[in-house]
């Protein structure tokens, strides 16, 4: 499989890695860190072991840095710590002795580890997260249009039939996250609530319709809407509300982490548009996108949305120290002024912000304030720690 390189930084502390499945967490940590210290508890015998005995970390961890005492610090990399939580009052310990440990923590969920009690070291490792890929990571191999179909996820890269690697993705996670944690006590309504969730990509949240489709109680919705989250397999954007001149929605936005996830979840029919399928599908790209240059860039930026309670919405604004954006994506070739109305409205509230328009065309085109660009080179431009887009 060819090697993509990522632009995830990891820190020069001990930190958690957590991502969904499929997103290259291991393969990016042994790239990064050859000659680490390598706990794999995907590996029956290593898993076996740590279970019977987590204070065994101890005797490999000084076994380790005292065979590479001369070497700088001892990096040890534990993959897959929530299988173990037991683990982690080990490692809280061994960073307390300020020997100089690293700890990398790899994980699919962070979710686990709460339900047992563990603590998450105390604050004493940064959590950080890992994404899909970017297009600007693929560089040339990144494909628009096949993107839109089938996401980014980097276990896809190379595969012949990525559909099918879709469904089995989709399969594993609810056999091994889901089934064998006990996550829920009903599979066959959590698999009808992601049939019918998948109707709220790129949309509102509206957790009262969903229970009625799904035929469970609200507070059944919300938990299954917390362990999508905590599976780091959805988010939700909340409502832009500094310095509110308008009465707005409290609603938030709700996303599935991958446009190919959320693809392969959305039933179709024949009253189904392929139009509104498209839609929600590219928004949910531009938004994957903007979470992970928010969350690995350096400055503190934020990601929300805005809507007022009379419908103008703006899809995303991004917020930060020394700058503001408003960002509409429109699944359409061709833009005119009555496209960026709603930018336009924001603009009013907002004069200092920037606004652009995403859309299909492949032109560059100046409407009054809004500039519209093709999503494709948005997205192929977007770099963390680079500005958002250089007007």
């Amino acid at each position: 499989m060819t090697f993509i390189a990522r632009f995830f930084t990891p820190p020069s502390q001990s930190f958690f890695l957590f991502g969904p499945r499929g997103t290259g967490k291991s393969t990016l940590m042994k790239s990064r860190y050859q000659n680490a210290l390598w706990v794999d508890l995907l590996r029956p015998d290593i898993l076996r072991s740590y279970l019977a005995r987590p204070e065994r970390l101890y005797e490999v961890v000084e076994g380790y840095s005292g065979k590479n005492r001369a070497s700088g610090p001892a990096i040890i990399v534990i993959d897959e710590v929530q299988k173990v939580p037991a683990l982690l009052p080990v490692v809280h310990s061994l960073i307390e002795e300020k020997r100089n440990f690293q700890f990398v923590l790899t994980g699919s969920s962070a979710r686990k580890l709460k339900r047992t009690g563990a603590d998450l070291l105390g604050g004493r490792a940064l959590r950080c997260a890992l994404y899909p890929f970017m297009a600007a990571e693929l560089g040339d191999q990144f494909s628009f249009s096949q993107v839109l179909s089938y996401g980014l996820l980097p276990l896809l890269l190379d595969k012949t039939n990525p559909q099918e690697t879709l469904d089995a993705y989709i399969h594993l996670y609810l056999q091994e996250e889901v089934q064998a944690e006990s996550l829920v006590r009903s599979l066959e309504s959590f698999v009808r609530f992601l049939e019918a969730v998948s109707f709220s990509h790129a949309s509102l949240l509206n957790v009262t319709n969903i229970a009625r489709e799904c035929e469970v109680k609200r507070k059944t919705v919300e938990n299954y809407i917390v362990i999508l989250e905590e599976l780091l397999l959805a988010f939700q954007l909340p409502v832009f509300s500094k310095h509110a001149q308008r009465e707005l929605t409290v609603q938030p936005k709700f996303y599935l982490f991958d446009t190919g996830v959320f693809r392969t979840l959305r039933p179709r029919g024949p009253l189904d548009k392929q139009e509104e399928i498209e839609g929600a599908a590219l928004e949910g790209l531009v938004a994957q996108h903007l979470k992970a240059w928010v969350d690995y860039s350096v400055s503190s930026h934020t990601l929300s949305f805005w809507r007022t309670r009379s419908g103008v919405e703006v899809d995303f604004v991004v917020y930060g120290p020394k700058d503001m954006w408003a960002i509409e994506v429109k699944n359409a070739k061709r833009v005119s002024s009555n496209d960026t109305k709603h930018l336009e409205t924001f603009l009013k509230d907002y004069p200092m912000a920037k606004a652009l328009l995403l859309y299909r065309g492949t032109e560059y085109i100046q409407l009054k304030n809004v500039l519209c660009i093709p999503c494709e080179d948005f997205l192929r431009r977007l770099r963390p720690n680079h500005d958002l887009w250089v007007v």
